[in-house]
């Protein structure tokens, strides 16, 4: 059998009990990002997190969802958030004020549409209660 694949492909093995192993799933690992209005939970993964962030520091444009991105441009754009960020100590309450207030809108929103989509925000924040 000649399979071609051109992105990286995950193999869920099981072995079997003479020690044979046997290939039960073949998982693709896409090589392109599926663009933040097509993620799970509203958006709310690091990789939203990362655009939304860009979107603050007015790194790309809010209407660029990065949607067919490769990685390597994903993480492009995370070392420029990254650098943004660290002029403020990594702090929204360091922020001055039209950076402060485009944060919250662009939050503000993303939460909503979160929410709406079934996120709930409690993985996230399950280790705070402990």
């Amino acid at each position: 059998m000649d399979m071609h694949v051109t992105y990286p492909v995950v193999l869920i093995i099981e072995n079997l009990s003479n020690n044979n192993l046997q290939v039960v799933s073949i998982m693709s690992k896409p090589d392109k990002y599926i663009g933040i209005d097509n993620e799970i939970n509203g958006g709310m993964t690091s990789i939203g997190k990362i655009i939304r962030d860009a979107w603050v520091f007015n790194l790309i444009d809010e209407t660029e969802t990065c949607e067919g991105w490769n990685l390597a441009g994903i993480d492009a754009l995370l070392q420029k958030v990254n650098a943004e960020w660290d002029k403020y100590g990594c702090m929204v309450s360091q922020l001055p004020e039209p950076l402060a207030t485009r944060h919250h809108e662009i939050y503000t929103q993303a939460i909503k549409k979160a929410k709406a989509a079934g996120w709930s925000g409690e993985h996230e924040t399950a280790d705070e209660e402990e």
